[in-house]
């Protein structure tokens, strides 16, 4: 990082701190990674290497029924406010960067309420809720220091996106991050904030928002070497990408030991949302995926560490626990009240402790665009209207890039009836190719129709995929027992009716609560030519 940054950063957090006398509030570092699913982590995963989340996983406490919405801008307002986005308008899809969508500015984010109580409060990473006005930007919403992306995605090198840069240091467009891979830089800049940082005479939050490992799949050439062996290029980058935000973890971990965090400190790290497992993520067994109300689509993988607040550690906790949850429950880590009105409930007790969970239920989502929502009351699962388009179980992939990864109803193996009509393509195909270039001796002319048939045989795999998605069309009404059916294979809806109407009542009494989805239509003021080709505020 530039040296005028750094002394800049000096001068900011010692005006932030001279004045603050002593006490024993935590330390609290929340990460967040973007589409990291359930099966993309080492404790569950041993064939991803994540050595630092292992260590901290092991040592605190593995989160086993941790809930996040199905896509980015809902999970990362529920963190933010405590409210289930259906509550704030941002129930459907994502913020666009050309769109004039946002968090309502009558919604309190955490970090204000955390400075109330005397933190430091920095964020670092992906921001994605919203920028058309400076007002709903991460500095005008409680954090001191921001250093990251204002939209949803962008190369992770060129900080691009729909040919605009977007980088900013705090209101400043940062042009030195050009050429510098994302996971690095917030690593870089989240270690400067915790050096710079005085932890005796303040306490510190920092949201750490990590691009990885949402697409574009990019990451250093050195973290591919260990997922050699993977012939699918798209899972061997993305599992590189996962180590290297790992690494980027141990290098925030190795800094807060340094200067002296530990004894008072408090990490949590979880997921947004499931993995995009039709693209290179995994959540399996679970079923689904990003997007969905499916369990691979909501249930993330998480943990909670600290050396010293937890009096029971080490173990694997089973409380259901909703991302709405977390701005409660990290405000009363602090010593803070819990706000009246929200719908997330302190689970503080219940991770610092292992005491039974005060949640019995919570909402997937109600998402009256797409006409779906979904329920969980206790064991039981209700989704009305469908739970999107990935439903069926997807395996890593880890085969070339065109090979089948959608599994039938035996998950373990392809449905036979497909693997049948794969093996007759390909046998149809080799034989055609074969006698056609016998025929005519023509080296050149069999080179041609190899690469035809590889690519017919790729476009024809994908075809049968959309063609069993749609077999898999739903009922209007399922019901899960999660507790017995983790992964989502039985509809027990027909003959437990006293169950589907119990939820179903459930779920309609809060969609009398809901507000309506903000949806409006992008705003050609917002491009980058009008902006001097970056992404900026100022165009509502």
């Amino acid at each position: 990082m530039e040296k005028t940054m750094q002394h800049s950063l000096f001068i900011l957090i010692g005006i932030l701190t001279r004045t603050v006398t002593p006490h024993k509030r935590p330390h609290i570092i929340f990460i967040v990674a973007d589409d990291l699913g359930w099966n993309d982590v080492g404790w569950i995963n041993p064939d991803i290497y994540t050595p630092n989340l292992n260590q901290l996983a092991g040592k605190g406490v593995i989160l086993n029924s941790s809930y996040a919405q199905p896509m980015c801008t809902p999970s990362r307002t529920a963190f933010m406010t405590g409210y289930y986005p259906f509550h704030t308008g941002l129930q459907h899809g994502v913020i666009y960067p050309d769109q004039p969508k946002y968090v309502p500015g009558n919604f309190t984010f955490l970090p204000q309420k955390l400075k109330k109580l005397g933190y430091a409060t920095h964020m670092v990473g992906k921001w994605h809720l919203g920028f058309c006005n400076k007002i709903y930007t991460p500095t005008y919403r409680g954090f001191d220091s921001f250093f990251g992306s204002y939209s949803g995605a962008g190369d992770h090198y060129t900080h691009r996106q729909y040919k605009g840069y977007d980088f900013r240091w705090n209101n400043t467009v940062y042009k030195e991050a050009k050429g510098k891979y994302s996971t690095n830089l917030f690593a870089k800049y989240a270690v400067e904030v915790i050096e710079a940082h005085d932890p005796d005479k303040q306490p510190l939050f920092m949201y750490l928002a990590f691009k990885a490992v949402h697409t574009p799949l990019q990451v250093p050439k050195k973290y591919l070497k260990r997922y050699e062996h993977i012939e699918n290029k798209d899972r061997r980058i993305y599992s590189g990408m996962v180590t290297a935000m790992d690494e980027a973890i141990g290098k925030i971990m190795t800094a807060l030991r340094e200067h002296e965090y530990m004894d008072n400190l408090l990490l949590v790290f979880t997921s947004d949302n499931g993995a995009a497992s039709y693209i290179s993520g995994s959540s399996w067994p679970l079923r689904g995926a990003k997007t969905t109300l499916w369990e691979g689509g909501t249930r993330v993988p998480g943990l909670v560490f600290s050396k010293t607040l937890l009096k029971k550690s080490q173990y694997v906790n089973n409380e259901l626990v909703h991302a709405v949850d977390w701005f409660p429950t990290l405000l009363a880590a602090a010593g803070g009240k819990q706000p009246q009105g929200i719908d997330g409930i302190n689970q503080w007790r219940v991770l610092q402790s292992g005491q039974k969970s005060a949640r019995n239920e919570f909402i997937y989502n109600i998402d009256e665009v797409k006409g779906n929502a979904a329920i969980r009351m206790g064991d039981y699962k209700l989704i009305r209207g469908g739970s999107g388009r990935y439903n069926n179980w997807y395996r890593p992939r880890l085969q070339k890039d065109c090979d089948l990864v959608y599994h039938g109803s035996g998950i373990e193996m392809e449905d036979d009836a497909i693997k049948n009509r794969k093996s007759y393509i390909m046998r149809s195909l080799s034989e055609y190719a074969t006698s056609f270039a016998e025929k005519t001796g023509m080296k050149s002319v069999w080179n041609s129709v190899t690469s035809w048939y590889k690519k017919m045989h790729c476009a024809r795999m994908k075809e049968e995929e959309r063609i069993e998605e749609r077999k898999l069309m739903q009922p209007k009404i399922q019901l899960y027992n999660i507790k017995e059916d983790p992964l989502e294979q039985h509809n027990i809806a027909k003959g437990n009716y006293h169950i589907v109407q119990k939820l179903k009542r459930r779920l309609e009494m809060y969609e009398k609560t809901l507000v309506k989805a903000i949806e409006p239509p992008t705003n050609p003021k917002a491009r980058p030519m009008y902006q001097n080709c970056t992404w900026s505020p100022g165009w509502c």
